[in-house]
């Protein structure tokens, strides 16, 4: 692929597809009573992943672009987790019967803001009303900068199997820029104090494409994390979006590196991190080879979601907590965003979705080619219609686009088997757009393909 091609495409804005169709093209004609139908409909043979979200952080990060308020007394938590019980409780009243967690995974903004013994409690009222599977994966989202040792000694007596870290980036000029400061050695306590508790799975964030972040700033980063050993790490792009990030305005634009160094970084890190050993799954993780995600990925199992790259097989995912997002087979929901209004909600026993969308067999249809794309890199058009009962030609009408980015180096076609090359691996968000019906032709709100 020509440098002008890889530029050209890595600069075009589209979905991170951790769902299709993705979230803003949820609206408000899916409520609490859809959501209630689509929860009676459930097999209550089959096991289910639940969320739990928790949008408080102790530290304001000025990269973050998610849904979270600042926290420094107890008491907003408190009557967080109060409302997060009684909403574990109602949604156990709408299923079908009692039902078994294969997943669960804590997320935020930080959990780890709540204390030991508050996890605690959430966890006894998840058991009260689910059977958790022995074999379940239990996951929790950390800061490192604020996770204390009792927390560490708790989560690993519940029995949790897996922990992530937001690293992002070490260089002490970079973490000033984000107001994210943290020294290796915080990190490294950390990941030795959870293993030491029994927590064998140890995942890293880190990002690329931050102020004042250079390649060789970003390679000694991973020098650092390969040392710690992670069994998994994740390396995404930096999506600058001020106007919907508010909290961004506090980087300085101008620090921040163009499209070629980004695109400069992405791939000198990937590197990196296969040198170190680690094994690429889809468009952004890497795993041991050891490690489940990497096994998924050799076996076809592999999946996508909220979280990302997951070995969760589960068609249900029940979110909790404000602004959650949870998927039946029937369709997506999201709960209120405000905490307030969330709560609210929940106190009048009403289930708290804001929006949501219902899938139809065209969703299914395009969702299953862009999870395959996006796990796997490759899916065969004729066998995906087949399996959906239709024509091999139900694809046809992009012929042309998929010509063009097979002469442009970005794929292989062979009959009706698309495969990313190699170097238009890291682009396959952009051939996975071609089949979003929902996207709109330059559509600005969603993060550079690299």
């Amino acid at each position: 692929m020509s440098a002008e091609n890889l530029k050209r495409y890595a600069t075009q804005n589209v979905p991170r597809y951790t769902s299709y169709p993705t979230a803003p093209h949820f609206s408000d004609a899916v409520d609490g009573d859809a959501y209630a139908t689509w929860l009676a409909d459930l097999d209550p043979a089959k096991p289910i992943s639940l969320y739990l979200h928790v949008p408080f952080c102790r530290q304001l990060c000025w990269y973050c672009g998610c849904n979270m308020k600042l926290v420094s007394r107890s008491e907003p938590i408190e009557q967080y987790l109060d409302t997060l019980i009684e909403e574990i409780d109602l949604l156990a009243q709408h299923l079908p019967d009692r039902m078994r967690i294969s997943h669960l995974h804590w997320g935020g903004g930080t959990p780890t803001a709540l204390s030991a013994d508050q996890l605690e409690r959430a966890m006894d009222a998840v058991a009260a009303r689910f059977d958790v599977s022995s074999d379940a994966e239990l996951a929790i989202e950390s800061d490192p900068r604020t996770l204390t040792k009792d927390m560490i000694a708790r989560i690993g007596q519940l029995g949790f199997t897996r922990a992530s870290f937001g690293v992002q980036e070490f260089d002490p000029k970079v973490q000033a820029a984000i107001n994210r400061v943290q020294p290796p050695d915080i990190v490294r306590t950390c990941v030795e104090g959870l293993r030491a508790a029994g927590v064998a799975g140890i995942n890293f964030d880190l990002i690329y494409g931050l102020p004042h972040q250079t390649t060789e700033t970003l390679l000694k980063t991973i020098s650092l994390c390969a040392d710690m050993q992670p069994d998994r790490i994740a390396l995404f792009g930096y999506a600058h979006v001020p106007w919907m990030a508010k909290k961004q305005r506090l980087i300085d634009e101008a620090a921040l590196p163009g499209a070629a160094a980004r695109l400069d970084q992405a791939q000198a890190a990937s590197a990196a991190l296969l040198e170190a050993g680690y094994s690429a799954i889809g468009l952004d993780h890497f795993a041991l080879p050891k490690d489940p995600l990497a096994r998924a990925f050799a076996d076809g199992t592999l999946r996508r979601n909220f979280q990302g790259y997951t070995t969760d097989q589960a068609e249900t995912l029940l979110g909790v907590g404000a602004t959650s997002i949870g998927r039946t087979p029937s369709g997506y929901v999201q709960n209120i965003t405000e905490t307030g209004a969330w709560s609210r909600a929940v106190k009048a026993g009403c289930l708290p979705v804001a929006k949501g969308i219902g899938l139809t067999r065209e969703d299914r249809l395009n969702g299953h080619v862009i999870e395959q794309l996006m796990c796997f890199g490759r899916v065969d058009l004729a066998q995906t219609a087949d399996r959906f009962g239709l024509p091999p030609g139900t694809f046809c009408e992009i012929n042309d686009d998929l010509e063009e980015l097979r002469a442009d180096g970005l794929i292989s076609l062979e009959g009706n088997d698309i495969c990313m090359t190699n170097a238009g691996a890291p682009l396959v968000r952009v051939v996975a757009s071609l089949f979003d019906a929902y996207l709109p032709k330059n559509m600005a709100r969603h993060a550079a393909a690299v």
